[in-house]
């Protein structure tokens, strides 16, 4: 069993930045590729970022190339989302989830599928 508590958001202005933790329980956090997600009022969950169990094999989406760069201290059961650059579409609820997939197949995945959910972080943007 997994738990994930995300941290970390807040209200920041346009092209500001803001880190965001999740923290997970339980030993074996590191057989696990991490991910995060994001929920926009009206919107579906989308895929945000993802990394693999080694922190070798991350993946993106496009929206977020080049402003967001996601990581992991496996020694402090931890993944990071470090968020550069924010504009005010970027705002929603961020999800961290953790799952035995690939960082790829985290992308394309069915989300009803996916071991293990946090309750989210809100990052709010202004302009």
């Amino acid at each position: 069993q997994v738990q994930l508590v995300e941290s970390g958001g807040g209200l920041v202005q346009a092209g500001g930045s803001l880190r965001l933790s999740c923290a997970a329980s339980g030993r074996t956090f590191s057989t696990y590729t991490m991910g995060w997600f994001r929920q926009a009022p009206g919107k579906e969950r989308e895929f945000v970022a993802a990394i693999g169990w080694s922190g070798a094999n991350t993946n993106y989406a496009d929206f977020v190339k080049g402003r967001f760069t996601v990581s992991r201290d496996n020694a402090k059961n931890t993944v990071y989302l470090q968020t550069n650059n924010l504009k005010p579409e970027d705002t929603a609820v961020y999800y961290c989830a953790a799952d035995r997939t690939t960082a790829q197949g985290m992308a394309i995945m069915n989300q009803s599928g996916m071991h293990y959910w946090g309750k989210g972080t809100l990052v709010t943007v202004s302009s």
